[in-house]
């Protein structure tokens, strides 16, 4: 292990090599969800892997179990299996607590209105956070924590980093090296706002990564930005990171990532015209397979090689 890793690694439920799919439950599934959970899948079981399913489930204010249970029945639905245990986030805040303790980090006293004026100076790296608070005098910290608890807020946990690039390993992509960030590992916020002191996703997917044996992440193209802060982060903690597989993301008729706005794109609202496995038959043509409506077949006839670059417009 390098110097200054730590390790949290504890013995688990889970089996490595493995994929997962990890949805965040907020609401229904929409048909670019339901592709990118049927890839992790393809990929996952082609490989010989074991392939898991996590309810990221920390965000206090968006959450909630009913929705947890639908996206799973819409997922059991379109043909993915999954190995047991399911594992839910919010069981889950000893280990995060655990990786948090062993990390070099800062209390973070900015608003998101702060750090938007910052970033917007000369200079700036764009979606970068620009190290307002990381080398604050222990005066200076004790009179912005002393504001903070007079306006009713609490500081947000920001890791510190000690490099500024790192480099993954992406299956389409190749090496990409990107921005190493500051990346907040616990949230702050007004204390009567539910998410106030809730878990970040940055901190949670990586320990949890570690502890199901996930060495395959499969995921929107729209996030690879994001992978070389996560990837130090898992090296800051003792594990390996995964490799990584990202894939094209399903957009509406005007271009942008699917939505609501764009009509009937959930399993559920779909199914209200057609068969689940027409839906499956248009997951798999979007992958490029014509005739192809259950996910047994599509598994069969995958190839990594055939699958579309570019986004795939949904149109209803």
């Amino acid at each position: 292990m390098a110097e200054g890793q730590v390790n949290v690694a504890h013995m688990s439920d889970f089996i490595a090599p493995a994929g997962r799919y990890a949805p965040s439950p907020s609401g229904d599934l929409h048909f670019g969800n339901l592709r990118t959970a049927m890839l992790a899948w393809l990929f996952a079981r082609q490989s010989g892997r074991n392939f898991y399913m996590r309810v990221e489930d920390i965000d206090s204010e968006r959450s909630s179990a009913e929705s947890a249970a639908r996206q799973l029945e819409d997922l059991a639905a379109i043909g993915l299996e999954w190995d047991e245990p399911v594992l839910y986030q919010h069981d889950r805040g000893h280990a995060y607590a655990d990786a948090l303790a062993q990390l070099d980090t800062y209390e973070c006293y900015c608003t998101r209105r702060d750090i938007r004026e910052a970033a917007s100076a000369p200079h700036a790296q764009p979606g970068m956070y620009p190290g307002t608070c990381r080398d604050l005098t222990d005066e200076q910290r004790a009179l912005r924590r002393s504001e903070l608890h007079a306006e009713g807020r609490l500081p947000a946990i920001r890791l510190r980093a000690h490099a500024r690039e790192w480099t993954v390993r992406d299956y389409y992509t190749g090496e990409y090296t990107g921005p190493v960030d500051d990346v907040i590992l616990k949230r702050g916020g007004r204390v009567d706002q539910a998410q106030a002191g809730d878990w970040a996703y940055n901190l949670a997917v990586v320990v949890d990564d570690g502890y199901q044996g996930v060495d395959q992440v499969v995921r929107g193209d729209d996030l690879l930005f994001s992978a070389p802060a996560q990837a130090y982060l898992a090296d800051r903690l003792g594990f390996t990171a995964p490799f990584y597989i990202h894939v094209p993301l399903v957009v509406g008729p005007e271009g942008r990532r699917l939505a609501k706005r764009d009509g009937a794109v959930t399993l559920r609202e779909m199914m209200a015209h057609v068969s689940t496995a027409d839906v499956v038959g248009k997951i798999a043509e979007s992958l490029g397979y014509v005739g192809i409506s259950d996910a047994q077949t599509l598994l069969e006839k995958f190839d990594p090689e055939r699958l579309p670059r570019d986004a795939w417009v949904f149109s209803g």
